[in-house]
């Protein structure tokens, strides 16, 4: 290979590689907060691609795209501006697990998304594939194009997604490629593993798109929208829609057949792949052996957008090849006449062990140099959204002489995400559930706003208007709780028949609202009815009221539990301990807090490997030093 011609191309505080959901996330961070910022990307087509499913949120997700919201992101604003769909998930449950899910107009997605980093203040977009980063003593000084143009930079964040040595597996066919047919990057990743820092190597797939005039929607169910849409973004005020209806079918025994027929046709079963793929999103030849009891798998079509008739078969994400696939997806009813569009396929990629990182997820050995996406071995947009705004924001700070943003597990879903990523070992693409934070009740996504809206305010992130509108929602919250305690009904003729009329038991003494509305079957918006002095609220005031009073006893509690656990976070561990020389560690307990440098006893306690007793043997370690540094 002839030698490249190099030239220098300027200097930037902060060079953000890669241009999807976490690098946009993390280039309007780090612009925002005043840093000359590049974002270069190896497709200008190709910034925030929804390269699989084309939607926003859902379980544990939405909560993750409120929460960057509320801190002062981009990604809820941008989905509010290109939904053509929005559900609220989970109603029949409780409030922890709520969560909202928007089907995006992926193409209008993409083109908000590139016109606001375009007009951004501080922010220059290039094009261009990164294949070198430059260290300096253990500091990163800058990055080389494959066009040979140097930019120079204080500091530097990875984001390439799926792209780094990418190869797509079709059937009995692999190639060299990034997601969607675009291009790889290979050199980045060789540049990587000589700088020292581990890899992996994992996978992930997307079902076909299909030709929506080949579909017979009659012998599906149609699965609207919701009548009342909340919005992503906290500063939307309303969102006023035609909504698109989404559409559920079901394999059968007939696809499962040609399935078990033609499984060694797949690369995932041939052992021709080495990437690992997603738990939680099998492929469906995945879920039709290992549940090889169902008779069926749901199916959702979903439209990709207005101006496209492309559907996307969620639920049906192979590896199979086309031929295979085009018989399986005919048994679906619904698809018998289906004309696939775009192949399902499998895209293996390198990815790095997040456990070489710190919380600010700055890596360990070589300053100023971030990583943040699916880079770090996790999956999903909203995922990658939560961690490019951590390391943009951190990466700033870095610069300023400031401490890094490390919200804990208590403050949001955003500090259980980060903290597992590199406290734990991570097998397999990690994707965010509710079932992963401890605390959920209190990191409801409707109070997203009201957790985390001063913390970016503080930091430069989120805007004065953002922050005025948090506090006046706090206040009119406030009022009106301070207003339902001093109310009292009384048991009269006119409150026993509303009780009869609605299912409760009738009032014998006189209540507060407050204490009525803790009933089952009473919500905030019934009283409506019998409270003549009720002030017109906000939805989302009236859905956070109602929740703080029915669920206070368990506030309450989990409250308390986080008071514990802030103190475990609050005994703090120097980065200079040398754990060998602690008597009484465990041998395996030693190694892993060497290798991890946990930053508390808290984050200590989290490592595998590190038993109960280790961690009394380290608050009895720190208070034996307390003593002697007295």
């Amino acid at each position: 290979m002839e030698k490249l011609f190099q030239y220098n191309r300027g200097k930037y505080d902060v060079i953000v590689i890669g241009a999807g959901h976490a690098g946009c996330e993390s280039a309007f961070a780090s612009a925002r907060m005043g840093k000359k910022t590049l974002l270069l990307t190896i497709s200008l087509d190709a910034i925030a691609l929804l390269a699989c499913n084309p939607n926003i949120g859902g379980t544990g997700k939405g909560h993750l795209v409120r929460e960057v919201d509320a801190l002062g992101g981009e990604i809820g604003r941008i989905i509010d501006k290109s939904v053509i769909q929005i559900k609220m998930l989970n109603t029949s449950k409780g409030p922890a697990v709520h969560s909202l899910r928007g089907q995006a107009d992926k193409n209008l997605y993409q083109r908000v998304m590139k016109s606001t980093l375009e007009k951004q203040e501080n922010l220059d977009l290039v094009q261009g594939e990164v294949v070198e980063i430059f260290v300096e003593n253990n500091m990163v000084k800058g990055i080389l194009t494959n066009t040979g143009a140097i930019y120079e930079a204080d500091a530097i964040i990875i984001a390439t997604g799926t792209y780094l040595r990418g190869r797509v597996f079709i059937g009995e066919i692999n190639y060299e490629s990034g997601p969607n047919g675009l291009f790889p990057a290979n050199r980045l990743s060789y540049c990587l593993k000589d700088l020292g820092i581990k890899m992996r190597r994992f996978k992930t797939g997307t079902p076909a798109r299909v030709h929506r005039d080949s579909l017979d929607f009659s012998k599906m169910e149609i699965q609207p929208g919701d009548e009342e849409i909340i919005p992503f973004s906290f500063m939307t005020e309303s969102l006023d829609i035609e909504q698109v209806p989404c559409y559920l079918t079901y394999t059968n025994e007939e696809t499962h057949k040609i399935i078990r027929d033609n499984i060694s046709r797949s690369p995932m079963y041939a052992g021709e792949m080495e990437g690992v793929g997603p738990r939680y999103c099998p492929s469906i030849e995945d879920k039709v052996v290992r549940f090889a009891e169902k008779t069926s798998h749901q199916v959702f079509v979903e439209p990709e957008g207005l101006d496209t008739c492309e559907m996307y078969v969620q639920g049906m994400s192979t590896t199979f090849p086309e031929d295979v696939q085009i018989k399986m997806y005919k048994t679906v009813p619904g698809l018998e006449n289906v004309k696939i569009m775009r192949t399902a396929y499998a895209i293996e990629y390198d990815c790095i062990d997040a456990t070489q990182l710190k919380r600010s997820l700055e890596y360990k050995e070589i300053e100023n140099l971030y990583f943040a996406g699916q880079i770090n071995g996790t999956s999903g947009y909203e995922e990658a959204a939560a961690q490019g705004l951590v390391a943009g924001i951190n990466a700033v700070r870095k610069l300023n002489g400031e401490d890094p943003l490390i919200l804990d597990r208590s403050q949001a879903y955003i500090g259980v995400l980060i903290d597992d990523i590199v406290t734990k070992e991570i097998y397999d693409p990690y994707r965010m559930m509710t079932s992963r934070a401890e605390y959920r009740l209190t990191l409801r996504q409707d109070n997203a706003d009201l957790r985390l809206t001063e913390i970016g305010y503080n930091i430069g992130l989120a805007t004065k208007e953002r922050y005025e509108k948090m506090i006046n929602k706090k206040k009119e919250m406030e009022r009106e709780i301070g207003r339902l305690k001093k109310k009292i009904i009384t048991p009269n003729k006119e409150i026993n028949e509303f009780c009869e009329r609605i299912g409760t038991t009738p009032l014998k003494t006189p209540t507060s609202m407050y204490d009525f509305i803790k009933r089952p079957e009473i919500t905030y918006d019934i009283l409506k009815e019998i409270d003549d002095e009720r002030p017109e609220l906000t939805r989302e005031a009236r859905i956070q009221v109602e929740i703080e009073i029915k669920y206070e006893g368990y506030i309450a509690k989990q409250l308390k539990q986080i008071e514990q656990f802030k103190k475990l976070e609050g005994k703090k561990l120097s980065e200079d301990i040398d754990y060998s020389q602690i008597k009484g560690l465990r041998l395996e307990a030693r190694q892993r807090l060497n290798s991890m440098k946990p930053e508390s006893v808290g984050h200590a306690s989290r490592i595998a490997g590190v038993s109960p007793a280790d961690i009394n043997v380290l608050l009895i370690y720190l208070e034996q030093q307390r003593r002697l540094n007295k």
